[in-house]
């Protein structure tokens, strides 16, 4: 029952939840189970203050971890090495597509549960809520758990400020997307905005990326590249927009929220050209 479930940065290696979840009687595709258990209950032996010393725990739908699909991994290997213990030796679980809050570490007990769980990092932390929540104000009970994560992109070989030769300037980096969704395409503008040219995508060497293509992985991040002329100082950005035509908030204005999680807005580099060295 090995398994190859591909994150960002790593190959994990384990037996899909589908798969054991089917030996214990719980067919593949099920979203309630005949005693009503509608979740997926995963508990670390790790404990936190959070829970009052209790286990840090998270679910996910049945209805998720019964679909082959899906990939959700029980892992006990990290590229083609057992894990190790900063990342969850000797088993965790890996829910690809999703916030890493719920691939619980150090895996203890799976439960089969009625109601998703009601532990602290589900019901009173990763929740978004409108810029008119505060402290004061807050019902965690009117938001779901964050689950799947955003398109998001980032320019990796520029740093944040930047001093440049003006001239031909390669800009690259990564895009991703929660859910399995594809990225449909990379905008990369180098006038702050004003104008925008559509970067290449790669996730294979020699491969061609398509966006939900059967030769795409759907759960591994899109490099992406252009390469444009820069004479004078200006801001350069990046934004991407999946196969859901889900785009990148322009500002974090636009989506501030009171955890601060998920900002996802356009990444935006400033470049400083310099002709001292000419």
């Amino acid at each position: 029952m090995r398994r190859g479930d591909r994150r960002p940065t790593s190959i994990w290696g384990g037996a899909k939840l589908s798969d054991v979840l089917e030996l214990i009687g719980i067919p593949k595709l099920t979203s309630v189970t005949e005693f009503g258990g509608r979740h997926v209950e995963f508990v670390s032996i790790d404990k936190c203050k959070e829970e009052n010393g209790g286990p840090y725990k998270a679910s996910i739908p049945l209805s998720q971890a019964t679909n082959p699909e899906a990939d959700v991994l029980l892992a006990y290997e990290m590229n083609g090495e057992p894990l190790n213990r900063d990342h969850g030796y000797p088993l965790r679980v890996v829910v690809p597509g999703v916030i890493g809050a719920r691939s619980v570490k150090w895996l203890e007990d799976i439960n089969i549960i009625e109601e998703e769980c009601q532990g602290f990092f589900m019901q009173k932390d990763y929740k978004m809520f409108p810029p008119s929540v505060n402290w004061d104000n807050i019902d965690w009970s009117t938001r779901r758990p964050q689950m799947d994560f955003p398109v998001q992109c980032v320019i990796c070989s520029l740093e944040d400020v930047s001093t440049i030769k003006p001239g031909k300037v390669k800009i690259s980096g990564y895009a991703a997307s929660g859910g399995g969704r594809g990225i449909e395409r990379v905008d990369v503008s180098v006038d702050g905005g004003k104008t925008w040219m559509e970067a290449s995508r790669i996730q294979k060497s020699g491969v061609p990326y398509i966006s939900e293509h059967a030769s795409s992985d759907k759960w591994a991040w899109v490099l992406f590249e252009v390469t444009a002329d820069i004479l004078h100082s200006t801001e350069i950005i990046a934004k991407a927009v999946d196969s859901a035509a889900n785009v990148q908030p322009e500002k974090v204005e636009d989506i501030w929220n009171l955890r601060g999680i998920l900002n996802t807005s356009w990444h935006r580099v400033k470049v400083q050209a310099s002709y001292s060295n000419l």
